[in-house]
């Protein structure tokens, strides 16, 4: 079955949106190669951290403490995180003003290993994120999931799109959408999903020149 056009998409989306000019100013401009690669690791693993203490847990509130945790895990450096001992951690279980849970601050330790293994492999670990294809987006997906800590589902979809990686998101609405497209039949899970919502989207950018983001965006807004 053939994909559901994307003009027909945004034009839904759009009329659901009070008209394209009001849409558009609801776009989010995913950063260019050359601005991601700038972005200093640290930053990396915070926003990657971020997303792990969101997951299950009210968004505001991690917000809230956010300044917090950046002080207590000294602003995320890499190096630093990556040595975490078990003395730290039961430290870090006893100071107050983060979220105390012990498998998710774990996680920033195994995640700056992982940092320090793609610098070793790339120069930098955010230079890898950065300059992985657009067009295999879900691989980028998969080899988090796989290597990475605490990173699977949407979790380091939103991390990503928060950084400015262009990106999409499998939310509740473009999933609906992608059903409706015939492009998956569930909730993607697995490598051949994954797969086959890249292809999707990769056809949707050929379509329209438009970034994975608003093409994201557009699909979840199509749905009522």
């Amino acid at each position: 079955m053939p994909l559901i056009a994307f003009d027909t998409l945004y034009n839904i989306a759009a009329g659901r949106k009070n008209g394209a000019e009001a849409f558009e100013a609801t776009l989010q401009d995913p950063k260019s190669q050359d601005e991601l690669v700038t972005i200093p690791d640290d930053r990396w693993l915070s926003a990657l951290s971020k997303a792990v203490f969101r997951a299950g847990f009210n968004w505001k509130v991690v917000e809230s403490k956010w300044p917090r945790f950046e002080e207590v895990f000294e602003g995320f450096d890499v190096g630093r995180m990556s040595l975490m001992s078990d003395d730290d951690l039961e430290r870090y279980l006893k100071t107050d003003g983060i979220i105390r849970h012990g498998k998710k601050i774990r996680s920033i330790c195994d995640n700056a290993v992982f940092l320090r293994g793609l610098a070793a492999e790339h120069g930098s670990g955010g230079k890898s994120i950065a300059e992985w294809p657009k067009a295999d987006f879900g691989g980028l997906l998969w080899m988090l999931k796989q290597r990475a800590s605490r990173l699977g589902g949407t979790t380091a979809m939103y991390s990503l799109r928060g950084l400015g990686v262009d990106s999409f998101v499998l939310s509740r609405d473009v999933v609906r959408a992608l059903i409706r497209a015939g492009v998956v039949d569930k909730q993607p899970g697995s490598k051949r999903d994954l797969d086959r919502v890249q292809a999707a989207f990769n056809h949707w950018h050929a379509e329209s020149g438009r970034p994975l983001t608003h093409i994201s965006r557009v699909l979840a807004c199509s749905i009522e």
